[in-house]
């Protein structure tokens, strides 16, 4: 009630001053405008003043209301445009799933513009298009991945390397990766798959390179990293026995330089590799340096004893059969009941052709253990010594007892 009587108030004192006003002559306003002149009462001109600018509050309401209706318009297609894309992304990443690979392509690049997370979307095309083997449709897809979202270098270059890898281009993965190397020098990921690529080109050098950074980031487990070290060793063992016989062709007198330099170089982890020193002494042999490999095992055997060693230390000839021979009469003293120790002693007997103590030897070692080996050199042995009939008995029990025949009737001779 105060309020409205407050208003009655300020409307006739209002009034009464607009009437003092209009009664009150303030003069004219006059306004030239080149050949124009315009002249009016001081009141009216007021009221056209008071007029212009209601216009122009107006106006520019008018125009603000029409570019906030236009911006709310533009909000509501980008909307859609988001709601599109997320089908679409959810489609194309079934129809991946699925092996859909075209369908899976033009979703997920089509949807990719307007996607929350365009590089999901390129990359996950990217492996579509490799998997229909479009190869350049992958690298471009690659580089708008790269180009959708800053910092993307690295997760765009792994794909791009797991994706090279899968469509077998050893040699442009390689380049990828040695590329992110240089970005992330230690990242576990990149060292794997480098070392995936490595051993898919056969580049056992690289490789070698390769295993003490494995072993330090912990890319690989302990026996991995033996396993793989150990393999590598051995490939690149091997080949140097081929140089050594590239050489020996034009030169029959080429030293195993290669072979023994490269050995020199191993880690000494894997020198006292049972399986490695194994893979040497063979490659010696195999070259005619049965000697070297026989003071080799010699000196393993003394420390550490494997029995595939000691079969391999039978087999080679040294410079001194006789004294190679007792060196491994020695060893039968801590190990009365080895087959393959006596199995080698019966060996080392023919080579000094003491024929009786090798029977003995093998017989005691097939007693222990029957072995195809054993049999072999024991039934040799009797057809040369004139025992014919006990040779063909002994290989006609071993190959019953081999192949588990069963008890079966036979005629009698």
């Amino acid at each position: 009630m105060i309020r409205l009587l407050l208003i009655i108030l300020v409307a006739l004192l209002i009034g009464t001053g607009l009437s003092l006003g209009l009664a009150y002559d303030l003069g004219y306003i006059r306004i030239s405008l080149g050949n124009y002149l315009i002249e009016t009462n001081f009141w009216v001109g007021l009221a056209l003043i008071a007029l212009l600018v209601v216009l122009s509050l107006f106006t520019i309401n008018t125009l603000k209301r029409f570019r906030e209706g236009t911006s709310l318009v533009a909000n509501w297609v980008s909307r859609g445009n988001e709601r599109r894309a997320r089908r679409r992304t959810t489609q194309g990443l079934l129809a991946l799933a699925e092996g859909n690979w075209p369908r899976a392509r033009k979703l997920l690049s089509s949807a990719a513009n307007h996607a929350d997370t365009p590089l999901i979307n390129y990359l996950a095309a990217a492996q579509a298009a490799s998997e229909s083997g479009d190869h350049d449709g992958v690298d471009d897809l690659l580089r708008k991945a790269f180009e959708s979202t800053p910092g993307s270098s690295l997760a765009v270059g792994l794909t791009q390397a797991q994706l090279q890898l899968a469509g077998n281009r050893l040699e442009q993965a390689l380049a990828t990766l040695l590329r992110l190397r240089k970005e992330a020098p230690h990242h576990p990921f990149v060292l794997k798959l480098l070392k995936n690529t490595y051993l898919r080109l056969e580049d056992w050098k690289e490789l070698s390179k390769l295993i003490p950074e494995l072993r330090k980031r912990s890319v690989l487990s302990e026996k991995e990293v033996d396993d793989l070290e150990r393999e590598v060793w051995h490939n690149l063992l091997e080949r140097a026995a081929e140089d050594c016989e590239k050489k020996r062709e034009s030169n029959p007198d080429a030293s195993l330089e290669p072979i023994t330099r490269l050995w020199d170089e191993l880690p000494k982890f894997v020198r006292r590799d049972e399986y490695t020193i194994r893979d040497y002494a063979r490659l010696l042999a195999r070259l005619g340096d049965e000697a070297q490999a026989e003071t080799l095992l010699r000196k393993v055997l003394r420390n550490h004893w494997s029995d595939e060693l000691i079969n391999l230390y039978g087999r080679l000839k040294g410079n001194q059969p006789e004294e190679q021979l007792l060196i491994a009469e020695q060893w039968l003293k801590d190990r009365p009941n080895n087959p393959q120790l006596l199995l080698a002693l019966g060996r080392l007997s023919l080579r000094n052709e003491l024929w009786g103590k090798a029977r003995e030897y093998f017989e005691t070692s097939l007693h222990l253990k029957r072995d195809r080996e054993t049999i072999a050199e024991l039934s040799r042995l009797n057809a040369h010594m004139g025992a014919e009939e006990t040779s063909v008995k002994l290989i006609m029990q071993g190959l019953a007892t081999d192949n588990a025949l069963p008890e079966l009737p036979m005629p009698k001779a």
